[in-house]
């Protein structure tokens, strides 16, 4: 995903959650820079993948959440 894509999914994610501190970046280990990871406040929340299928772009947002963070 180019810079301006995560840019837009950005601006989308902080106008969703009405929070500026949600931040893009590209992943150091994805070489087909079709994933961005998630941050808020500078800590990791999740990944976006870009997705191309069908013709289609769409954008997937994944966040795992431990067991152990739920107490």
């Amino acid at each position: 995903m180019n810079s301006s894509e995560a840019l837009k999914v950005q601006t989308y994610l902080r106008g969703l959650f009405n929070n500026t501190g949600i931040g893009l970046r590209p992943r150091a280990d994805d070489v087909s820079e079709e994933s961005c990871e998630v941050t808020m406040d500078g800590e990791f929340l999740g990944v976006v993948f870009k997705d191309t299928e069908d013709g289609d772009t769409c954008y997937h947002f994944q966040m795992t959440v431990l067991d152990e963070d739920l107490v």
